[in-house]
């Protein structure tokens, strides 16, 4: 994903507990042979901080 001009992404990992639940998530979906195009992008959509904001600008 390439963001427009003026948007900033950060990615980041979370705290601990919910990095957590969205690991052990993803792998029960996988475990009960959920399709892992499902799985895989929810479960780091759970354990990531992605945010997307308007750049800062310079005075």
């Amino acid at each position: 994903m390439v963001p427009r001009t003026g948007v900033t992404v950060d990615i980041r990992p979370r705290d601990l507990p919910i990095a957590l639940i969205g690991t052990g998530g993803g792998a029960l979906a996988l475990w009960a042979s959920a399709p892992a195009e499902i799985a895989i992008p929810m479960a780091l959509l759970i354990v990531l901080d992605i945010r997307v904001r308007p750049a800062r600008r310079r005075a």
